[in-house]
């Protein structure tokens, strides 16, 4: 694998290679259009985590949210100046396919560990971490419960604060409200729509009251073709893409 630095371009042609081996366009395609609707409108099911089943959803997984996802986390990162000073650690709640937090830990020199209740994506993540050469690891796990790292490090729930029921979310709240007074940065990334989110406002304000910031964004950078391609065939819109975000910084701990 090509390692520490390898482009994005390339990692996306991997995935490709690596997804495609046993399916074939339709079967994908197929599957996206099914994880779109489990999104949608078929929300309950997420948290018991139909996401993931199947192969046709799982590759669809990989090859159109992964390098979405990859690419939307590093823009927020960029303009939020999240990567400097370097980090310890990225540690990625619910790391799907590892794409997002892997986006983190190159951007801020940081090792990896990520955490999800799927061996699935506990297996992706390792293939991606392996794939960029990012130290670190993957373990299954409950995102809410999971421990967090040493400073100066930061904590990411990209995408999946979404899928988790009431009681866990307001504990996770608790959770990373806490974690600047620990020398930790916490980013939440979700998407645009609020349809999504009922409790998205709940935690802005408490993001803000704890001195962090809300945003919202819109990818400037293209998807790669294939990637957009399968998007249009599911019936999606790839030049659409954007995501809300809760940043808190991390205070008064310097790196080791």
């Amino acid at each position: 694998m090509p390692g520490r630095g390898a482009g994005y371009a390339a990692w996306v042609e991997a995935l490709e290679r690596r997804h495609r081996e046993r399916l074939t366009f339709a079967e994908v395609r197929r599957g996206l259009q099914a994880l779109s609707s489990l999104y949608v409108e078929r929300r309950a099911r997420l948290a018991r985590g139909a996401a993931l089943e199947g192969a046709g959803k799982r590759a669809a997984f990989a090859l159109y949210y992964g390098p979405a996802h990859f690419l939307l986390v590093r823009a927020v990162v960029r303009a939020l100046g999240a990567g400097a000073p370097a980090l310890r650690t990225v540690l990625d709640l619910g790391c799907g396919t590892g794409a997002a937090g892997a986006a983190w830990a190159l951007e801020a020199d940081a090792a990896y560990d990520g955490v999800d209740r799927s061996g699935w994506a506990v297996e992706e993540t390792r293939w991606t971490l392996a794939w960029f050469g990012l130290r670190g690891r993957a373990s299954k796990g409950d995102l809410v419960e999971s421990a967090l790292p040493s400073p100066p490090s930061g904590v990411l729930a990209a995408f999946t604060v979404n899928e988790l029921d009431a009681a866990p979310r307001d504990r996770l709240l608790a959770r990373l409200l806490d974690g600047p007074g620990h020398g930790l940065r916490v980013l939440v990334v979700e998407p645009l729509a609020r349809r999504l989110a009922p409790w998205w406002d709940g935690w802005e304000r408490g993001f803000t009251a704890a001195g962090g910031r809300a945003d919202q964004w819109r990818l400037d950078e293209p998807l790669p073709e294939t990637v957009a391609l399968l998007g249009r065939a599911a019936g999606l819109d790839p030049a659409g893409l954007g995501a809300r975000s809760l940043f808190l910084p991390g205070r008064g701990v310097d790196r080791a």
